[in-house]
């Protein structure tokens, strides 16, 4: 018997053209997902983690691999979370860790870095590196930026020139950011080279290819999450050219990249129903996603109306860390958490009675 929900339409689902297509006429066939996306976002991933639960027991086993995850920021940290041997373990470790993570009244970069690598340490435990590495399914690929000339330096006065120089040419053409920028992609290369990701051979941006191996995985998915000026980048992370690792999100925010193969579709669980290339694009309202990298594309995200039963109206997210005390701060995201079962509930109905077909809409 199917669910009843407290209200309808919790969840919107999205696709491009070619993934509506074949979902309206054969409807979600789990085994045709080739590759999974997680955008950058900070606290924003807490309105994710109940539907990243439905995903870890329902999808992942139905995979028919290889599949490839790609993920930024805080979307790396929940990809990682997907390719351990006990996802939903994982899941758990990485909220609790989270939600319980504190700081002094003002925290510098250091405090902020060290909280985050005793994180990621919660979340992979004694063998979640290992288990990474050898998944049987899933192959996880970690996107950071090697930050070039100003943007290479801790020092705070030129690290923010050189992101205000950044933010400025951004303005003019996005692909200005390569000026101050490189692609470093993190690659598991397991398979032969027909099998490489999607994204492998990305255009647009100076992109290094790097192995993924038990020496850099720790350090990629720190780097994908430093955000600049607020935490401490990585630097010469093994095996990858030296230099001052960052947030992936800097040019990849939302993955505007190649992510499925001719054959495949892409499953992109995301905060937003829409998509911002990268992160000095937030508020550019003309910059939008290459048809391209959205043709194949289905977007599972929470549905405005949604959005606004949740405490104070809003998706958490990273100034919840001033606007509220600690103690607020944990009791209103353990409140989002809760509600976001909703989510979770309707996903899994819509799962069990194979009705993505009738929900879907086109991407606008």
């Amino acid at each position: 018997m199917p669910r009843v929900f407290r209200q309808a339409g919790a969840l919107t689902f999205s696709a491009g053209p070619a993934a509506y297509a074949e979902i309206t006429k054969e409807g979600l066939r789990p085994e045709r997902i080739g590759t999974i996306a997680g955008a950058s976002g900070g606290a924003k991933w807490l309105v994710l983690s109940q539907l990243d639960r439905v995903i870890a027991r329902r999808l992942l086993p139905q995979l028919s691999g290889p599949v490839h995850t790609i993920g930024t920021s805080i979307g790396a940290w929940r990809m990682a979370c997907y390719a351990q041997a006990d996802p939903l373990a994982a899941i758990e470790r990485f909220e609790r860790a989270y939600l319980s993570q504190t700081y002094s009244a003002k925290p510098d970069r250091e405090e902020i870095s060290t909280s985050t690598a005793a994180i990621l340490d919660e979340i992979l435990g004694p063998l979640g590196v290992q288990e990474i590495l050898t998944h049987p399914v899933l192959r996880t690929h970690i996107m950071t930026v090697r930050s070039r000339h100003l943007t290479s330096t801790e020092r705070r006065p030129m690290l923010a020139a050189g992101l205000a120089a950044a933010a400025s040419l951004n303005l003019l053409s996005r692909r200005s950011l390569g000026m101050f920028f490189d692609r470093v992609l993190f690659v598991d290369e397991r398979g032969p080279e027909a099998e490489r990701p999607p994204f492998y051979a990305a255009t647009g941006f100076p992109m290094f290819r790097v192995p993924l191996a038990a020496e850099n995985l720790k350090d990629a998915i720190v780097a994908t999450g430093a955000i600049p000026l607020i935490m401490s980048g990585v630097r010469d992370i093994h095996g990858a050219p030296q230099g001052m690792y960052r947030d992936g999100g800097v040019i990849d925010y939302h993955i505007d990249l190649p992510q499925s193969a001719s054959d495949r579709l892409s499953l992109y669980p995301h905060f937003y129903n829409y998509l911002k290339p990268g992160w000095f694009d937030k508020r550019l309202g003309w910059r939008r996603p290459d048809p391209l990298n959205i043709d194949r594309m289905i977007l599972v995200s929470p549905s405005a109306e949604f959005v606004a039963r949740l405490p104070n109206g809003k998706i958490p997210d990273r100034k919840d860390f001033t606007t509220y005390s600690a103690e607020e701060r944990l009791r209103v995201w353990t409140e989002v958490v809760a509600a976001c079962r909703e989510l979770a509930d309707e996903l899994e109905d819509v799962l069990e009675n194979d009705t993505l077909a009738a929900r879907l809409q086109p991407f606008a």
